[in-house]
């Protein structure tokens, strides 16, 4: 499905790739899904992935909120620009490393649900208007949310896909 334009569109190709995702992890044994992957970078197994993913949904949630407010959120983060993600891609890392993957699994299925939720909130127009809030700037709501859903469990698939070869 190519990028969405719609709200149904968001939530059902958000659906998908979250669950494409869950079932590519759920084929392998606790003991594989707690494996390291082969390659050395910073997301070193599926826990770091998926928290990556969880911390990421809480960040847009927090950008909405504030934005919806009529404040400026900031954006990635307090600090970091997004030339800078890299550094606060390291820092969440650090957050969860030690976390159980379970507990990761369930954090980010509760911050899906959130995600899913707001997204419902909203008109195909609030959520693919640009710049029809001020805090998106020249883009709209939705590409924001694109970005946190659909794109990135797409992501997470490729990078769990290349770490688990």
């Amino acid at each position: 499905m190519p990028r969405p334009k719609t709200k149904d569109e968001l939530l059902t190709l958000g659906q998908k790739n979250y669950k494409k995702l869950n079932d590519f992890v759920d084929q392998y044994p606790l003991e594989e899904q707690l494996a390291e992957f082969s390659s050395n970078t910073m997301n070193r197994n599926i826990r770091d992935v998926l928290a990556h993913l969880h911390h990421w949904h809480l960040m847009v949630l927090d950008w909405c909120a504030v934005g919806m407010s009529g404040g400026k959120p900031d954006i990635p983060a307090k600090g970091y620009t997004w030339k800078t993600t890299p550094e606060l891609n390291r820092l969440i890392w650090e957050k969860y490393n030690q976390a159980d993957l379970q507990e990761v699994r369930k954090l980010l299925q509760e911050s899906h649900e959130k995600v899913r939720a707001f997204i419902e909130k909203h008109s195909n127009d609030e959520l693919f208007e640009k710049k029809r809030y001020k805090w998106t700037g020249t883009t709209s709501l939705g590409a924001y949310l694109i970005s946190a859903t659909s794109s990135h469990y797409d992501w997470a698939l490729k990078i769990i896909k290349k770490g688990k070869k």
